[in-house]
């Protein structure tokens, strides 16, 4: 029904297109696509990828308890491990330094609330141009979770994430490194 809601800015070739995440999934109620075109190097996307271990650059007054999220690159936060935090409520389940991060919820919120799975990919295009992809698979512990809650987590997510990637574009873009 609101297949809109699920998928924002990317192709039908992206969608079915592998993800590094992919090895990682089960079985999940539902898969929602994100996509954004950047004009800056993989390398400077990934650093602005790897500042989410502070801060999630979407709404800061709704998800970052009204702080800003940084607007500079804090060094050493590219210094990414496996099982680390990021964004507050994930933790880092693989990546690969300027190609991609794979999160996954924490605990409390897979066992009560939904359990995401998200992975940020990059891909270099001609023109100096990237692609910043995500594929956020979710599932709830209970079916009448999944029946009452996907269309408004879509919908809020679509939002959300949305402005991180703009927020990505417009920082990436503002401090381009070749």
């Amino acid at each position: 029904m609101f297949q809109f809601i699920k998928k924002w800015g990317v192709s039908e070739e992206e969608i079915s297109s592998p993800f590094p995440s992919d090895p990682l999934e089960e079985t999940y109620d539902d898969i929602y696509y994100r996509g954004i075109d950047i004009y800056s190097s993989p390398e400077n996307i990934f650093l602005w990828l790897c500042q989410m271990r502070v801060a999630p650059y979407s709404y800061d007054w709704i998800d970052n308890l009204g702080r800003k999220s940084p607007q500079i690159i804090i060094e050493g936060l590219d210094r990414l491990k496996i099982d680390q935090k990021m964004m507050f409520i994930f933790n880092i389940k693989s990546f690969q330094k300027n190609s991609y991060i794979t999160i996954h919820s924490s605990s409390f919120m897979s066992k009560y609330i939904c359990e995401s799975l998200l992975c940020y990919k990059i891909e270099k295009k001609q023109g100096g141009k990237c692609r910043l992809l995500v594929k956020m698979c979710v599932k709830f512990p209970f079916k009448w979770q999944a029946y009452l809650f996907n269309t408004p987590l879509a919908f809020g997510d679509l939002i959300m994430m949305r402005k991180q990637l703009l927020n990505f574009k417009r920082l990436s873009e503002r401090d381009k490194i070749s």
